[in-house]
C-alpha cells in the first residue's frame, strides 16, 4: 500500500505527493541501481583488478546455442527458431516490465507513460499521469512498485517470443562479485566466472521454458486483464463516493487519518485497503483460491453496495491466473533443477553468487515446482505437454492427484 499519509500539507498538492510517495516505496531499488553504478565504475578505476569476463552477449549466445537443444530434448517441445535474446538496458528494461502488465488498450497505454515516467524518476509526468486518470493510477502504480523494486534482483524475463536478459545486473554483477571477495582476485576468478556462467545457463533456461508455454500466457494474459479491469471499476466507485461516507468507511477500517483538503488521498487509501487482491487475501487467506464464493462485512457493504459483486466476479480470474502463473513458474523451476542437477557451473552460481547448495536449493518449497514434479514423476516428459494445453485449477495444485485423475 502507498503511504499517502501527507507529509507537507502547505506547500505540495495533493497529486504531487502521490508522486513523491510512490517514488519513495521505489527509493531502496534507485539506491541499489546508483551503488552497482558507482561500484562498477569504481572497479573499472582500479589498477589491482585486472580480471576480465567474457562479453555478455557472447557468452549467451554460446551457452543459448546448447541449451536449446537439450531443452528440447528434456521436454518434449522443440523450441522456436524464432525465440531471440535480447540485451535492453536499465531503462528499456523497466519499460519491459511494464508490457508484462497485462492490460485493455487503454490500460495499456497508461501503464506504458506510467512505467517510463517512473523509470526515469520524472515526479511531473507522474502528477501530470494521476491527474489525467487517477482510477488507473491507483491500479497500475501498485505494479510500477512491484516490478521495478526487484529490478536489481532480476536476471532476466521473457515475452513476445525473445528472451529479455537484464544487462546492467547481469554485465556487473561478476566484477562486483569477485571485487567484494577481496584481492588475490586471479586466484578466486575461475570459480565466479564459473559461477557466473551457471546464472545465465539458468535464467536462459527458465525464459526459454517460458517460451514454449504460449497457451498458459495467453490464459494468464486474459485473466490478469479481466483483474484489472475489476480492480479499476472498484477504483472509480471509491473515488466517487461521498465526503461523508469516505470518512465514515475510512473510521471504520482504522485507516490513517488524512485531512480533509485531501479527499482523494483518503479515497485512495480506501482503494488500497479494499482492492481484493489485498483485502480478500488478507482477511481470508491463500485458501480464497480455492473458494467459491466471499462474504463482506456488513457494515462496509451498507458504504459500498457494489463491493460484494466486485469480489465475487474476481474470484474466478484470479484464481486462473493464480493455477497459471503457478504452473509456469513451476515448470520452469523444475526444469532448472533437473536439467541442471549435475552443472558445476550451476553449482558455483548457487555457492559463489546465492550463498548456498544444490542440497538446499532442491529442497526449497515452491507449489508450482512440487505440482509439475508430481505429474513429471508419472508421464516423463509428456507432463510438460499436458501442464501446457490442460492446466491444473487452484484446488488441483493443491492436491496432483485429483488432476492426474482428471487427465
Amino acid at each position: 500500500m502507498l503511504n499517502l499519509v501527507l507529509k507537507n500539507q502547505v506547500t505540495m498538492g495533493e497529486y504531487e505527493e502521490f508522486a513523491e510517495a510512490l517514488m519513495d516505496q521505489l527509493s531502496v531499488e534507485i539506491n541499489e541501481e546508483k551503488e552497482i553504478s558507482e561500484l562498477s565504475k569504481k572497479i573499472s578505476e582500479d589498477s589491482s583488478f585486472t580480471v576480465k569476463f567474457e562479453d555478455i552477449e557472447k557468452s549467451c549466445q554460446q551457452i543459448f546455442d546448447s541449451l536449446k537443444e537439450k531443452i528440447s530434448q528434456y521436454v518434449g517441445i522443440p523450441v522456436s527458431n524464432d525465440l531471440k535474446i535480447t540485451y535492453p538496458d536499465l531503462h528499456d528494461f523497466k519499460m519491459l516490465k511494464g508490457k508484462k502488465v497485462f492490460a485493455d488498450d487503454a490500460g495499456r497505454i497508461f501503464t506504458d507513460k506510467l512505467f517510463d515516467a517512473v523509470a526515469n524518476e520524472n515526479l511531473e509526468k507522474i502528477s501530470n499521469l494521476i491527474k489525467e486518470d487517477t482510477a488507473k493510477f491507483l491500479v497500475y502504480s501498485t505494479y510500477a512498485k512491484g516490478y521495478i523494486s526487484k529490478i536489481s534482483t532480476t536476471y532476466g524475463d521473457y515475452l513476445d517470443s525473445k528472451i529479455y536478459l537484464n544487462k546492467f545486473v547481469l554485465s556487473s554483477y561478476p566484477q562486483i562479485i569477485l571485487y567484494k571477495q577481496g584481492p588475490p582476485y586471479e586466484s578466486r576468478a575461475e570459480s565466479v566466472r564459473s559461477g557466473y556462467t551457471g546464472a545465465l545457463k539458468m535464467t536462459m533456461l527458465e525464459e526459454t521454458v517460458h517460451s514454449l508455454q504460449e497457451n498458459l500466457h495467453r490464459v494468464n494474459k486474459e485473466a490478469v486483464i479481466k483483474v484489472n479491469t475489476l480492480n479499476e471499476e472498484l477504483a472509480r466507485i471509491i473515488l466517487a463516493l461521498d465526503d461523508q461516507t469516505s470518512s465514515k468507511l475510512s473510521e471504520y477500517l482504522q485507516l490513517p487519518s488524512v485531512p480533509d483538503e485531501f479527499p482523494v488521498a483518503r479515497r485512495a487509501n480506501l482503494f488500497f485497503m479494499l482492492n481484493p487482491d489485498n483485502f480478500i487475501v488478507n482477511v481470508l487467506g491463500p485458501d480464497v483460491m480455492t473458494f467459491t464464493k466471499v462474504e463482506v462485512d456488513p457494515k462496509i457493504s451498507e458504504m459500498v453496495p457494489e463491493l460484494l459483486d466486485i469480489y465475487q466476479r474476481w474470484l474466478g480470474p484470479i484464481q486462473t491466473h493464480h493455477a497459471a502463473f503457478t504452473t509456469m513458474e513451476g515448470m520452469a523451476e523444475f526444469a532448472v533443477q533437473d536439467i541442471l542437477r549435475d552443472d558445476d557451473d550451476f553449482q558455483n552460481y548457487l555457492t559463489t553468487f546465492m550463498g548456498t547448495d544444490y542440497s538446499s536449493y532442491r529442497v526449497r518449497k515452491s507449489m508450482g515446482k512440487d505440482f509439475t514434479s508430481s505429474v513429471f514423476e508419472k508421464h516423463g516428459k509428456q507432463a510438460f505437454k499436458m501442464l501446457i494445453e490442460n492446466h491444473p485449477s487452484t484446488r488441483e495444485l493443491k492436491d496432483p492427484s485429483s488432476y492426474l485423475k482428471r487427465i
